[in-house]
């Protein structure tokens, strides 16, 4: 999912990586929604909300929500310069880097007491804030090991996608094409029904865990790290095996 880039990529590599990680992103939204009122998988509609504070002179409130926008940004940049870093240092696995710092915040926010959120109002703001970074780092990571074919952190741009797609199936009539577009349509129905179930998967787990819902998508990260590795293994004795023969 992670170590395939180039030609070496398939649609396979792309599915397995959007199926997973939407759905991680499904399940850190709703947390952040359920536990701090805010969105953290996108900055859209932090946009809105700081043109409005700005509107109503809350220049408070207003520079939180720029606050937000900035660090989901600082997660991209982070996630790219040292995928980069990695690359031209010849680090193979450079994608680990990313996810483990992505892990490490999941797993601190979910350690926070429920009192000290509710008793001091400013952990609210840096559990909005890390949150933001980490979907940050991921949305970076995803776009650069898929060649910006998956994203999973949001879906406004994915459904514009699959508009568009849709309406082509009714004019394309070569096989080729038809193919190309049915993949391509049933990979953006995999983010979206992964985002949507990671949503209300983590809505009915938030109810009795609070912040430690933040553990499924910390599993569902590792899971994908050791998957990942389990097939390299796979594929290289495989490999290996056809040489000696």
């Amino acid at each position: 999912m992670f170590r395939h880039k180039g030609k070496g990529r398939t649609y396979s590599h792309n599915l397995k990586l959007a199926s997973i990680l939407s759905c991680v992103a499904g399940l850190v939204n709703i947390t952040g929604v359920l536990a701090v009122n805010t969105l953290t998988t996108n900055v859209t509609g932090h946009f809105a909300f700081f043109s409005e504070q700005l509107f109503l002179k809350n220049y408070r409130m207003a520079f939180i929500y720029l606050f937000y926008i900035l660090f989901f940004l600082l997660g991209a940049f982070v996630s790219g310069a040292v995928m980069e870093w990695a690359s031209k240092s010849r680090f193979h696995t450079s994608y680990i880097i990313p996810i483990f710092i992505e892990v490490a915040i999941m797993l601190a926010v979910s350690c926070m007491p429920d009192t000290l959120l509710k008793e001091n109002p400013s952990f609210q703001i840096i559990i909005s804030s890390s949150l933001l970074f980490t979907m940050g780092l991921q949305n970076a990571l995803v776009t650069k090991v898929s060649q910006s074919v998956v994203r999973t952190t949001h879906l406004t741009g994915l459904f514009t996608d699959l508009g568009i797609e849709l309406s082509q199936l009714m004019f394309y009539r070569e096989r080729k094409d038809k193919i190309r577009l049915h993949k391509s349509v049933f990979l953006k129905l995999m983010i979206i029904s992964g985002f949507f179930i990671g949503g209300i998967i983590g809505g009915f787990t938030f109810q009795r865990f609070a912040l430690k819902t933040l553990l499924l998508p910390v599993a569902l990260l590792l899971f994908a790290l050791w998957y990942d590795r389990l097939l390299f293994r796979y594929y290289h004795f495989k490999r290996k095996f056809r040489h000696h023969d």
